[in-house]
């Protein structure tokens, strides 16, 4: 028997006992009464789509669909499954069975996402909480009840540590301490229990980073820069580049970066814009280059390094033969650019790396 299937199998036979536990089942009243005050304020004030995962028998499931929320459950245990939609019958609650690290709903469905001690059980915790926050829209909830139970050997995830992983695909979060309270558990408890509430970015006008870079052309040759010290893509080749500045144009940013980079003074007749690249790093938020073309005539107005403090060499290279230590984004636009393209794409995927990688999936997309 596989491990999954053993697990759903374990759950399967626990199923029938599994609402005996008091902070399962919800049979007490003042238990039942403690869960209420305390998920009314994790969900939001008016009626949202809840997906609870690994919902087990459904209780905290039919206390959100009793206060009109829309509820979807998920479980991996068919006979936990049974026994939600029967208590949740008539509510218009759902329950799928399904694997809650990968669950069987589309992404960007759910205002909320309710967890109650499970990812703590689940592999490669980090990759299941991205897939969770893809099931959200912006703006919405985590909430991921979890803790580290017991005293002699303790299991399960501290505070800290669940916090230190979703901290970074969230906007703001919160812990919510919840051993201290007895009425939770139907018993004084002394390990650590906690709420983890977190939320996502709201919808923002879109805003973006605008770069320039220079094609400096002297006969089939490109000018490129070598990058020092910066903290990204060092060690690697990129063409001079810089962000646009408040109150500057593009072209006026494309001439200033020239004469500060490299000691060229351009005219703004003597930059031309040749193309348009709305980049994506592997990791951070999208940009858009404008790349622009201008010539050197061999002999004159030779490039220098002014910035050796981030630059550690200068160098001409084959437009036609471009060397493979490139930034990805500065070779797909110089490779657009070959092609006669104006406008494009280059949208890294988050395991992509910063570097051009000659056997790697070509990111690049003509507009």
């Amino acid at each position: 028997m596989s491990a999954e299937s053993s697990t759903t199998a374990y759950w399967d036979a626990a199923a029938a006992g599994f609402d005996d536990e008091p902070d399962h089942g919800l049979r007490d009243p003042v238990v039942r009464e403690a869960w209420a005050g305390r998920l009314r304020g994790w969900l939001p004030g008016r009626a949202v789509d809840v997906l609870d995962l690994g919902c087990g028998t459904g209780s905290l499931a039919l206390l959100a669909a009793g206060w009109g929320h829309r509820v979807t459950g998920v479980d991996r245990s068919p006979r936990m499954v049974e026994l939600a939609r029967a208590k949740l019958a008539g509510t218009g609650a759902s329950v799928l069975v399904g694997d809650a690290a990968e669950p069987p709903v589309e992404e960007g469905r759910f205002d909320v996402v309710l967890v109650r001690h499970l990812l703590w059980m689940l592999p490669d915790q980090r990759a299941v909480l991205r897939r969770w926050v893809r099931l959200l829209r912006p703006g919405g909830r985590l909430v991921l009840i979890e803790g580290r139970w017991g005293e002699a050997e303790p299991v399960g995830l501290t505070a800290a540590e669940l916090s230190a992983m979703v901290g970074p695909l969230t906007e703001r979060l919160s812990v919510e301490e919840l051993a201290p309270d007895a009425a939770l558990w139907g018993r004084a408890v002394r390990d650590e229990r906690y709420a983890l509430v977190a939320d996502l970015a709201p919808v923002r006008r879109h805003r973006e980073i605008v770069d320039v870079h220079l094609i400096l052309r002297r006969g089939g040759d490109v000018l490129l820069a070598r990058r020092a010290n910066t903290g990204y893509a060092d060690g690697l080749l990129h063409a001079p580049s810089g962000h646009v500045e408040d109150g500057e144009d593009v072209r006026a940013a494309m001439v200033r970066e020239a004469a500060e980079e490299i000691g060229i003074s351009l005219g703004p007749d003597e930059v031309r814009a040749v193309l348009v690249l709305q980049h994506k790093a592997p990791t951070g938020d999208a940009r858009t280059g404008w790349f622009f073309e201008a010539e050197v005539a061999e002999g004159r107005r030779e490039p220098v390094n002014r910035e050796p403090e981030k630059c550690s060499e200068l160098g001409w290279f084959p437009l036609d033969a471009l060397p493979d230590d490139m930034v990805a984004y500065c070779r797909a636009g110089l490779e657009a650019y070959r092609a006669g393209r104006r406008f494009a794409l280059h949208w890294h995927e988050p395991d992509d790396p910063i570097a051009y990688a000659p056997e790697g999936p070509d990111r690049l997309t003509p507009l």
